[in-house]
């Protein structure tokens, strides 16, 4: 598995491999949201400032944490350090990431007062540990009342991890992979999610009603939309019975009857007028900082887009095409440039192999790659389709057996072909904000 950190750069700088990891581990550690939380969030006495908006923390009985996400972990602990023992209480929910908060049992033990706790859920699949932890959550912000600021942790993942489901937690598992195997993009899917969920749509201000709520964003959708992050459960729902079932037709997705009733009734909804919303990270961040560490290094970079989405690999041959337009014509970048970009493709699983979107992106590309290309694809998460792995590094050397790399993809198992060929990617994470890639073209064939 290809190392994050190493080589380190030579008197030349680093060779193109090595730079591409150094690329999208800067983008990655450039939206880290704990950082970004003390960037964007100071106390000054009573003077709470988030981004441009002020709070008066006088005119408040307690300040609670709340929310849940992948990232949720690190905005909790970007929070204590800048408000201290100002947190009353508090609770967030992830996949995994315990470090520095102090980790409860979902079904049982008592909150700690004074610092924020953590549980830990299932993702992408909620389990009934998701469903317990979501309504730990509701109960601590149906304590809240009108002297309550409630800081709410709103993150990619969220949808899972937060999981109240109006429909038995079987059937909506069942749907939940369906859709998530059918090649809809998460604004697809986070319709339909949100339409049987009590804390999606605006669920979760609902239960924080009367109190005063800022819900702090951290982005892994196309667009950045609120109501679509972590499906949502600080925005009221303005999504049609309708446009959710069109959904389940789109992708031919079977469900039951009840499921689709429960679809028509819709989940609680809930009145927002008492939220603030601030986004901390997204896409464009990591981006941007992978394009100024490839500057840095003497290559022009050109972000394609930021808000990428559609078929693994199709969006890989784009790529590569407008790669080769640059090799050939100088245009629209001379080499040596670096092609940036994010957001969100997907893949419509037909085959039963292992991988995720970022693997096939990377092993669809390295079919075509000209010999003076290199491509780092990798889930900011650090966790590419529910793998342990980023995404992928390739080259031209990557694909030395063409025909078994199709079969790959015809599979859905570019994990194994490329963990073969150590072409596999890591990166240290705390955050998620989507897809990032980095294509980087040097003047001569790499070293």
């Amino acid at each position: 598995m290809a190392d994050p950190t190493d080589p380190a750069d030579g008197e030349a700088g680093p060779e193109p491999r090595a730079l591409a990891r150094k690329c999208v581990q800067a983008g990655v550690d450039a939206a880290d949201p704990e950082q970004a939380v003390r960037d964007q969030i100071a106390v000054d006495g009573d003077r709470l400032t988030v981004g441009d908006s002020e709070f008066d923390l006088a005119g408040y009985d307690r300040v609670l944490v709340a929310g849940g996400g992948k990232a949720a972990a690190a905005v909790a602990r970007g929070l204590r350090s800048v408000l201290g023992d100002r947190v009353a209480s508090g609770l967030v929910v992830t996949d995994g990431d315990t470090d520095g908060l102090e980790r409860v049992d979902p079904e049982s033990g008592a909150l700690p007062e004074g610092a924020v706790a953590v549980a830990v859920g299932d993702h992408p699949v909620p389990g009934e540990r998701n469903v317990a932890a979501a309504s730990r959550v509701v109960d601590l912000l149906e304590g809240a009342d009108e002297g309550t600021l409630v800081l709410a942790p709103v993150t990619g993942g969220g949808s899972a991890l937060l999981a109240a489901p109006t429909v038995p937690l079987a059937e909506f598992r069942d749907l939940t992979e369906a859709l998530v195997e059918s090649g809809a993009d998460i604004g697809e899917i986070n319709a339909v999610r949100k339409r049987l969920s009590q804390v999606k749509g605006g669920g979760l201000a609902a239960a924080a009603a009367p109190a005063t709520v800022v819900a702090l964003l951290v982005s892994d959708v196309v667009g950045d939309d609120p109501g679509v992050i972590a499906s949502g459960p600080f925005v009221a729902d303005d999504t049609s019975a309708e446009a959710a079932l069109a959904v389940l037709e789109r992708y031919d997705i079977a469900a039951p009857e009840s499921v689709r009733a429960a679809i028509r009734e819709g989940g609680p909804g809930g009145d927002a007028s008492d939220v603030h919303t601030h986004l901390l990270v997204r896409t464009r961040t990591a981006v941007d900082a992978a394009a100024e560490r490839a500057r840095a290094a003497g290559y022009d970079p050109l972000v394609l887009s930021s808000r990428m989405r559609g078929e693994a690999r199709e969006a890989a041959l784009a790529h590569v095409a407008v790669a080769e337009e640059c090799l050939a014509e100088g245009d629209p970048a001379a080499p040596p440039a670096a092609l940036l970009s994010g957001g969100e493709v997907t893949v419509t699983v037909r085959g039963d192999g292992s991988g995720g979107p970022n693997q096939e992106f990377a092993l669809a590309a390295g079919l075509e790659l000209s010999e003076r290309a290199v491509l780092a694809s990798v889930d900011t998460d650090g966790r590419d389709g529910g793998t342990d792995v980023a995404g992928a590094l390739v080259d031209v050397d990557t694909v030395d057996d063409p025909e078994a790399a199709r079969d790959a993809l015809a599979d859905n198992d570019s994990y194994p072909y490329l963990a073969e060929r150590d072409a596999l990617l890591a990166v240290e994470s705390a955050t998620n904000v989507n897809d990032l890639r980095v294509l980087l073209l040097s003047s001569d064939r790499p070293r």
